[in-house]
């Protein structure tokens, strides 16, 4: 699944991402790079719900889950603590009355996510400065 922008898609009320289960384990870690123990780790620890099964018990997954899962890649990617996704999907499963809370939590991971960039652009000046020394020697 190939999304330019994760967004949390609202909850399940018929609009949105498809809630039919349909894919194997398999083809979400295909599909997402994550592994299969991962995603049974997200799913003991509350990160996911529980799947549906299939009547063998397979593990069956919706597009609604590929979305989320989407979703908490961003969130890893800009190294938000699992304490923090876990609270931000306990939050999403209690309901629309949390949003002001989720969008909190998602505001100041954001001026945590600005400050981290603005220490490596300083970082990145100071890398680019030594290259350019090294660069300035060889020629000489």
């Amino acid at each position: 699944m190939s999304l330019a922008i994760a967004v949390e898609q609202p909850e399940p009320d018929g609009s949105g991402a498809d809630d039919t289960p349909r894919y194997t384990i398999g083809e979400v870690v295909a599909r997402t790079g994550l592994t299969a123990h991962t995603l049974r780790w997200y799913e003991r620890i509350g990160l996911l719900e529980h799947p549906a099964r299939s009547h063998s018990g397979q593990r069956r997954f919706s597009d609604r889950d590929l979305e989320w899962l989407v979703f908490l890649g961003k969130l890893r990617l800009t190294a938000m603590p699992v304490a923090d996704m876990v609270r931000y999907a306990d939050l999403r499963r209690e309901g629309e009355h949390t949003a002001a809370a989720r969008q909190e939590l998602l505001m100041e991971h954001r001026d945590e996510v600005r400050q981290r960039i603005a220490d490596l652009q300083a970082t990145l000046l100071i890398i680019d400065h030594k290259i350019a020394l090294y660069a300035e020697r060889q020629q000489s």
